[in-house]
């Protein structure tokens, strides 16, 4: 009996072994396949999957919001604020909502300084030809000829584009707090000049041409019969399918490329061509500059490739949480000794506004700016800005006051000396 069953062992054994060996060989083609699958789609691209089109409304009106006569954005029908999350799990499909609606809001800004401001554009290049991509910036009808006072508005990097500060700001908040308007009507009512930057249109994106794919370069010669590696490789392409049938493919956003705006790439350059060309060549005796974020920093490059020109024509700076540093952007002493005299940096801080805090570098002044949000420091400091400002134009008038009668006196007594003589 155990003779029998010791000779029945050997093929059951062998025969588990078998099975074992096809159960694996089938495991082992999963995991690969699958391990293939993950390799070309990653969870973003799964999240995907069953996104609705990227088509948004092109206007305010099919958007189904207005601006309220508190300049608060709300919807037409609710009277609620914007609500990002408009579709559950859908991150990507809400962030695209919010960009159109941002973009909106751009063309919305441009209308008030427009038409609510009295302001034109100024193409840039100014040399531009017709085939090239262009920037522009805005000008108050007396930016150019006013004979006392100009401002000049620089916002910091990001989507925002001219007379904007933030634009989650105009979206959640209000129109004062998010754009430069409130600035411009101030500086206007207060007889300055206005000049409102763009630093942020560097470039013109356009759409990249499509690609051919370049045919498959031929294999190794195998030692495989021709019709069993078909076979074979009909049976792997089956199986990669049944794996990636399970996903559609997510939306593709059509490839872009940025052709930059000639002098006018950066943030930096910008603000050196505006100064160059139209900064510079203004008839104001005395130049305001408020500057946000990066915009402080562009500012500083200014200083760092125009240092003479800009001390003789700045009067003052106003910085709201100035991203600048005067030791990685190499400032010369003399500008940091420029800077703690003309510059006042308004930073987010949880101390009362205007409340003088310890310098980080030795270059200008802090003090806070009442929030500790960063894009709310410009309008935070609004009033505080403008009260800056008023004081060191009064305190420059009267120190030019006491020389002209300086002058004056030294001339007359010079004259009654020449009498004497006589």
């Amino acid at each position: 009996m155990l003779s029998h069953l010791s000779a029945a062992i050997p093929p059951l054994y062998i025969l588990w072994i078998a099975m074992a060996q096809v159960a694996g060989q089938e495991d082992r083609e999963k995991t690969t396949a699958l391990k293939d699958l993950l390799s070309r789609i990653d969870l973003d691209e799964l999240m995907k999957k069953d996104e609705p089109p990227f088509t948004f409304p092109k206007t305010l009106e099919e958007f189904e919001y207005a601006f309220n006569e508190y300049g608060q954005l709300r919807h037409i029908k609710t009277g609620k604020p914007f609500v990002f999350n408009a579709r559950e799990d859908l991150h990507r499909w809400n962030q695209k909502r919010y960009e159109a609606l941002g973009e909106i809001i751009t063309q919305y800004v441009y209308e008030l300084l427009e038409k609510k401001c009295n302001m034109t554009k100024a193409i840039l290049p100014v040399d531009a030809t017709e085939d090239e991509p262009t920037s522009f910036i805005y000008l108050s009808p007396d930016a150019l000829s006013n004979p006392s006072k100009l401002l000049v508005l620089i916002q910091g990097s990001g989507v925002v584009r001219a007379g904007q500060w933030a634009r989650r700001l105009i979206i959640n908040q209000d129109l004062d707090s998010g754009t430069q308007i409130p600035f411009i009507n101030r500086a206007m009512e207060e007889g300055y000049g206005v000049m409102v930057l763009n630093p942020n249109e560097n470039y013109l994106e356009v759409e990249k041409p499509a690609k051919f794919s370049p045919l498959p370069s031929p294999t190794e010669p195998s030692d495989e019969p021709a019709e069993k590696r078909e076979r074979k490789d009909d049976k792997e392409g089956k199986k990669k399918r049944e794996f990636y049938e399970k996903y559609r493919n997510p939306q593709k956003e059509a490839e872009t490329e940025r052709i930059p705006i000639r002098e006018n790439g950066s943030s930096e350059e910008h603000v050196q061509y505006v100064w160059d060309h139209f900064v510079s060549k203004a008839a104001a005796k005395n130049v305001f500059i408020v500057a946000h974020s990066y915009g402080g920093l562009s500012f500083v490059e200014l200083m760092n490739q125009r240092e003479m020109q800009v001390k003789n024509r700045v009067c003052a700076v106003a910085l709201t949480d100035s991203a600048h540093n005067i030791w990685l952007q190499e400032t010369s002493k003399s500008t940091q000794d420029w800077m703690q005299q003309h510059c006042c940096n308004w930073v987010s801080s949880p101390e009362p506004l205007d409340t003088p805090l310890d310098p980080m570098l030795p270059d200008c002044p802090r003090v806070s700016a009442g929030t500790e949000r960063h894009e709310l420091t410009s309008w935070m400091s609004f009033t505080s800005i403008f009260r800056f400002f008023s004081e060191v134009l009064e305190a420059k008038e009267d120190e030019e006051a006491e020389e002209t009668c300086n002058t004056v006196t030294t001339r007359s007594s010079s004259l009654k000396n020449k009498h004497q003589d006589l």
